[in-house]
């Protein structure tokens, strides 16, 4: 089984499913992605699982110190894949990906449906 966990360390969100996936005992990699970057198509994955309006955080600092102009500008998936990848922080996060089956977010609740399968 191949985990991934996207995200950045200083994350509240991001910690809580970092220590709850070692918790667990779940062999996973942690890939920071302020500091390892994101590819083009690591995101344009991530989209073909979950849509835009899940993985851009409107409800964050980042999106709403975009102009409304950058805003508006977000029409399909290359636009916000450029969004991402120019501004990682709108990212909603922990990104997880769990042999190819993604979520977003973390809840015990969550994490324990998706450990289960």
């Amino acid at each position: 089984m191949k985990i991934t966990l996207y995200g950045i360390p200083n994350c509240d969100t991001v910690k809580k499913a970092r220590v709850w996936l070692a918790d667990q005992q779940q062999d996973f990699v942690f890939h920071d992605f302020k500091k390892q970057g994101l590819t083009r198509e690591i995101v344009a994955g991530w989209l073909q699982h979950l849509s835009r309006d899940v993985l851009v955080n409107k409800k964050g600092t980042t999106w709403r110190a975009l102009s409304d102009e950058r805003k508006a500008s977000i029409v399909d998936d290359d636009s916000a894949i450029a969004l991402m990848l120019e501004n990682p922080s709108v990212i909603k996060r922990p990104v997880l990906d769990k042999n190819g089956t993604f979520a977003v977010s973390f809840s015990d609740a969550q994490y324990k449906q998706i450990f289960d399968k």
